[in-house]
């Protein structure tokens, strides 16, 4: 008997139509937006492959329940639902709500943080490491080395290098250190999942020295997927359950519901304790909203409960992670250097191995990301040196270990022949690898979170 292919959960509605273009056109708007993917225009753009964050397909339980959203200003009955799902979740008693996961923690951060502070964790991401830094503070990597080699095979390479992490607290002191952060999935390393051992040990490091442990949560359902298929001992325990598990490890969260709560804006804090919770919710009033709101329309909250409940579900995060791995394996069988294990959300590809001609100093992954939109009208983005941005201290440009594109997959979006076609322009890019020998050089950027809106030109 055959065996029966995979098929999605679910069965398309409504179509968006989408353009194709010509390469001619592609140079000239690319060269419009000077050579940053983040300028272009999305009519300009045939498959969108920049960002996961808040560009997913809904589903028709998340539009209906939009409809009988509560936009009172106080008291919202939507912010109670939302409240109760995050309550029943995760565990944690205090929730508040903001427009985004980076208002999250410029919230959080803004009743931590000081300057002076150190905030080490696994690989911060941009905005985490941006409010951080914007604070006169640090935020140190206690990665696991096996993150920074692509062509390694490593369950979790998300995972927290506790010798490393003991090491920071012990070096700057527990007086400096305001919390911890753990983010999962990492993004920074691949969208690579944490295990449940590896939360454990953090846990018990966090309370041996007495510092508050917060999870940044985009992802959290994707790590629980891998989590059960990667993990001994949990095949057999439900998505909620191992969610439940992770989040009694923590003190509490940030969350940028665009990700994994399946909406389009929305983001929250939750934790355990009252008296920080006081003191962010001044904080969350003056930058958000009011306590029921905080920056967010009740019909997204009441889309953004139901999202919450719809990414417990396995076949709905199989069907996801399985798109991912379809375009890496893919990617691989061309010969095409990418982050193994593959993420959940997106594939990295090393842009190091990809393009070796290519100077560090005229940003590799960049060059990379150009040329993948050139070829075919793809956007994807650049997790390297121009997002690890300058040193706070010597303005240097910081050059991380891995120079990478990231290929991330809206969820519920596209389709098998999109990842095809995407795979399909990509080899071709690695087929004429040798004739690309340089890159760009910055003509503006901004002090802090420079990627974004940086302007480039061609260094030939």
């Amino acid at each position: 008997m055959m065996p029966l292919p995979f098929a999605e959960p679910y069965r398309i509605k409504m179509v968006e139509p989408i353009h194709r273009s010509t390469r001619p056109d592609r140079e000239k708007w690319i060269g419009e937006a000077r050579y940053n993917l983040f300028n272009l225009k999305s009519q300009h753009v045939y498959i969108d492959l920049l960002t996961d964050s808040g560009t997913g397909a809904m589903s028709q339980e998340q539009w209906s329940a939009m409809m009988i959203g509560d936009e009172s200003y106080a008291g919202s009955r939507s912010f109670e639902k939302l409240r109760d799902t995050i309550n029943e979740l995760t565990g944690f008693p205090h929730v508040l709500p903001t427009h985004q996961g980076r208002a999250a923690e410029n919230v959080l951060f803004s009743a931590l943080v000081g300057e002076g502070d150190v905030i080490p964790g696994n690989a911060h991401f941009d905005t985490t490491r941006g409010h951080i830094e914007f604070r006169k503070a640090t935020a140190v990597d206690c990665t696991v080395d096996a993150a920074g080699q692509t062509g390694l095979y490593h369950p979790f390479k998300g995972n927290v290098d506790i010798q490393k992490l003991e090491s920071v607290i012990n070096q700057y002191g527990v007086e400096r250190i305001p919390l911890i952060i753990v983010t999962i999935t990492c993004n920074s390393t691949g969208g690579q999942p944490v295990s449940m051992e590896n939360l454990r040990a953090v846990r018990h490091c966090s309370e041996k020295y007495g510092i508050p442990l917060f999870l940044d949560a985009a992802r959290f359902a994707e790590n629980a997927y891998f989590i059960k298929i990667r993990e001994e001992g949990y095949a057999n325990r439900s998505i909620r359950e191992i969610v439940r598990e992770m989040f009694s490890y923590a003190d509490g969260m940030t969350m940028s519901s665009k990700k994994d709560g399946i909406v389009n804006i929305g983001g929250f804090i939750a934790m355990n304790n009252q008296e920080l919770y006081r003191k962010a919710s001044a904080f969350n009033i003056l930058f958000e909203g009011f306590l029921t709101y905080g920056g967010m329309a009740g019909r997204d909250m009441a889309a953004l409960a139901q999202g919450l409940t719809e990414a417990m579900e396995f076949d709905y995060l199989e069907s996801r992670v399985l798109q991912v791995e379809y375009l890496g394996t893919s990617l691989r069988d061309y010969g095409i250097p990418v982050q193994e294990p593959f993420g959940g959300h997106a594939i990295f590809v090393d842009a190091t191995r990809f393009l070796p001609h290519v100077r560090k100093e005229e940003f590799i992954a960049q060059t990379l990301a150009v040329e993948l939109y050139l070829e075919a009208g793809v956007r994807s983005v650049e997790i390297g040196t121009l997002l690890a941005d300058r040193d706070p201290v010597t303005h240097a440009n910081r050059y991380p270990k891995l120079e990478m594109v990231r290929l991330t997959i809206p969820r519920r979006v596209y389709t098998r022949n999109h990842m095809d076609y995407v795979a399909a322009a990509l080899k071709n890019v690695y087929d004429r690898r040798e004739q690309i020998t340089s890159g760009y050089r910055i003509v503006w950027e901004a002090p802090i979170m420079r990627h974004f809106t940086v302007e480039l030109e061609k260094t030939f």
